[in-house]
């Protein structure tokens, strides 16, 4: 019997995303004689606990029986349960230091971790995640951002609808400038951010037009790999190669910024991989860009002048050209920066049923048949011991 124990969000802020919506709920425990869920109740989640009472789910402080439990965000250190299962997004594959504390501390309860970002197809494109709908309210928000600083035109914030529908039905009548947009990014967030550019109206673009032409009416370029990167010797792009040897690699939209009036950054960077241009870029006259929404949202990443994350409450911040200071949005001198870290709260229920239809398709049914080895090669501790998978973070983990 697989008992799943949906555990209330306890990372402040809190996040208001669930791994599994009242209606998916009802689906499993409906079609699978063998899963059983219980939830645990929660005054911020998106999904009230009454509506899981009506899909007829278990709600319940007490997870001891469960055997599987789902969160979103990092469990802090203090509400972990011993010897238990969880899934979440632990942000600790990389060896980020702000997470070394759960690790360690999850070593010390002897904990089994499965972690969503590490759930990937044979070719390691990731299974599941919320990038499509940070692609959308990020997309948005950098529109939205764009009609502030220029007064041209105004979008209400995300939040403030009730869904995506309702989302969508706010663009009508919206006639946007003959604005060019870049989109870097060929995933899922850059599929979230195509979706809003042609619900929009913007026209799709090739490269070299977008590059030698200015336009009547609102157009975007999409940047991928090939694109964006070329070998410095051989003056081509293999993404494999580039994954393995960034650093041999230049970046080519330097090109871009002399024509574009808002980046809509959805490409995934590390530290090895050059940025997509230089802070002393802002100081040309030629620097065109006047809005960021930098999804992807990497501090100092490949955007070089994201200072760190900005809030739901408050998305965008400026940064002072010359000096690159943090200033107020939208004055005068200053680039504008929408860098929100959890941007699919904005649409909370669209985003978790999503996530949710991911998670039933290609996860669950593996767990409760006990398991493969897709799932083998997404945990990362087996009941406190690193798994061979993850044998290069031991001295991060203390297991060394």
């Amino acid at each position: 019997m697989l008992v799943i124990g949906l555990i209330r969000e306890g990372k402040i802020p809190a996040d208001n995303r669930v791994a599994l919506t009242p209606a998916q709920c009802k689906f499993l425990t409906k079609n699978f004689a063998d899963i059983k869920i219980v939830v645990q109740p929660s005054a911020t989640r998106s999904y009230k606990d009454s509506e899981y009472a009506h899909a007829g789910v278990q709600l319940s402080e007490n997870l001891d029986d469960c055997n599987l439990l789902l969160g979103i965000k990092e469990v802090p250190v203090n509400q972990l349960i011993p010897n238990k299962r969880y899934m979440f997004f632990s942000h600790t594959k990389k060896m980020q230091p702000y997470n070394q504390g759960l690790m360690r501390t999850m070593v010390e309860k002897n904990i089994t971790l499965i972690d969503y970002e590490c759930l990937e197809h044979k070719d390691g494109q990731r299974i599941i995640g919320f990038g499509f709908f940070a692609g959308i309210v990020g997309a948005h928000n950098g529109i939205m951002a764009y009609g502030n600083k220029t007064g041209e035109f105004h979008l209400q914030r995300v939040h403030k609808a009730k869904d995506y529908r309702e989302l969508i039905h706010s663009y009508f009548g919206l006639k946007l400038p003959p604005v060019k947009i870049a989109v870097t990014g060929s995933g899922r967030v850059a599929h979230g951010i195509l979706e809003i550019m042609n619900l929009m109206d913007a026209q799709e673009v090739e490269p070299e037009d977008y590059l030698a032409k200015e336009f009547e009416y609102p157009v975007y370029v999409q940047l991928k790999g090939a694109d964006l990167y070329r070998h410095k010797e051989t003056g081509k792009y293999s993404r494999e190669h580039f994954h393995e040897h960034a650093d041999e690699y230049d970046c080519l939209f330097p090109n871009y910024c002399s024509q574009t009036d808002i980046l809509m950054n959805g490409i995934y960077w590390s530290p090895e991989m050059p940025r997509l241009f230089s802070m002393d870029m802002l100081q040309s006259p030629d620097f065109r860009i006047k809005t960021i929404a930098d999804i992807t949202d990497d501090k100092y990443g490949s955007v070089p002048c994201n200072l760190g994350d900005s809030t739901i409450n408050d998305p965008v911040y400026g940064v002072n050209k010359q000096t690159g200071e943090k200033t107020a949005p939208y004055i005068d001198g200053s680039i504008d920066i929408m860098a929100v870290g959890n941007l699919p709260n904005e649409l909370p229920r669209d985003a978790s049923r999503f996530f949710g239809e991911q998670l039933i398709k290609y996860i669950l049914n593996d767990i409760r048949k006990g398991g493969s080895e897709l799932i083998d090669k997404a945990t990362i501790l087996n009941k406190g011991q690193l798994t061979p998978y993850f044998d290069y973070l031991a001295e991060y983990a203390g297991t060394k």
